[in-house]
């Protein structure tokens, strides 16, 4: 198997070098190149073909939320972003979830939590840091008030398992939560999340949470019309 391969986009210096020596200390892990600014960063993803960016938001010329944007809305692509917050209630990372981010890191972070948060970003597989992520999201679906028409449109398209996967997704479970509550295999539940991915051409599970909350399928609170092992 090949190893992760992640561009650090951050106008400070000793943050680049200090993830890139982290970063490479770890297996299947690869920087494979630094970014000094946004412009920078949507240049290098093109030119470097990474896997993850690590991406800070605040940044000269153009800033990690509209380098996220153009970035993930690259036809084709399958890059994954992480952004770089000092808070973890950053209002920035809210508009950076709606331009595509599939995640969030703290710049304190450990290397174990940096490298942890990169290979699940890669993968796709779960939500990053639910426990704060969740909130995020919920508190990020409080400021968007009405839930957005266009999308909900969307929902039509799932259905009725996979809209109660979409919503235990949203609600921080993982894929083997999800069996446990549903009562079937992981294995299924894995099939289910692929397809609500496709029909609602979303990246992974992060931006599928986001979706499910823009749309009102989950409320804030983190109920949806089937009560979850989580439910608010």
């Amino acid at each position: 198997m090949r190893n992760i391969r992640v561009l650090i986009a951050d106008d400070q210096v000793m943050v680049r070098q200090g993830f890139t020596v982290l970063l490479n200390a770890e297996p299947g892990i690869e920087v494979v190149g630094q970014a000094v600014n946004g412009l920078d960063a949507v240049a290098k993803v093109a030119e470097l073909t990474p896997d993850v960016v690590l991406m800070d938001i605040r940044m000269p010329q153009l800033g990690g939320i509209e380098a996220t944007r153009r970035i993930t809305e690259t036809d084709g692509t399958a890059v994954k972003v992480l952004v770089l917050t000092t808070f973890d209630l950053d209002e920035y990372v809210y508009e950076a979830l709606r331009a595509g981010a599939s995640g969030f890191l703290l710049k304190d972070a450990s290397a174990a939590d940096l490298a942890q948060a990169v290979r699940v970003v890669a993968a796709g597989d779960a939500l990053l840091a639910p426990n704060i992520t969740k909130r995020l999201i919920a508190e990020f679906a409080r400021m968007t008030g009405t839930p957005r028409a266009p999308l909900r449109s969307r929902v039509g398209d799932l259905t009725e398992r996979e809209s109660e996967v979409l919503s235990l997704i949203a609600q921080g479970l993982s894929n083997a939560e999800i069996a446990e509550w549903l009562v079937v295999a992981e294995q299924t539940v894995k099939t289910h999340v692929s397809r609500i991915l496709v029909k609602l051409g979303l990246r992974d599970r992060t931006q599928a949470a986001v979706f499910a909350y823009e749309t009102g399928l989950v409320r804030p609170s983190g109920r949806h019309q089937n009560e979850s092992p989580r439910g608010g």
